[in-house]
């Protein structure tokens, strides 16, 4: 994953309004539990496409991942507002419906 990162860094460095770039660079810090990276990439994916499917289902995982499920579930509404029937909001609504908080 740490090459993933180092990749669409040096992507978002040449095209900074690539927010499919955005999306997986939030999506390679995820899987390295790099959070705060993750969510500031996302943030940066929807700034550029408020409505990119990926972000928001990524992001909403990310949510998860983080015990925070009122913002998880904010990026589902927006997503099923989107496109209800879309790959990505049934993958977030399937990991929202079977969310439990990680201990702690």
């Amino acid at each position: 994953w740490s090459e993933a990162v180092s990749s669409f860094n040096k992507v978002v460095a040449k095209n900074p309004k690539n927010a499919d770039a955005y999306n997986y660079l939030g999506y390679s810090n995820r899987w390295m539990g790099k959070y705060d990276e993750a969510f500031a990439a996302y943030g940066k994916a929807l700034a550029l496409d408020p409505k990119h499917k990926g972000a928001l289902e990524y992001s909403g995982i990310a949510y998860l991942k983080t015990n925070q499920k009122a913002q998880a579930d904010a990026q589902l509404a927006k997503l099923q507002a989107i496109c209800a029937s879309c790959e990505e909001t049934r993958d977030l609504a399937k990991a929202v419906a079977e969310y439990k908080p990680a201990a702690k």
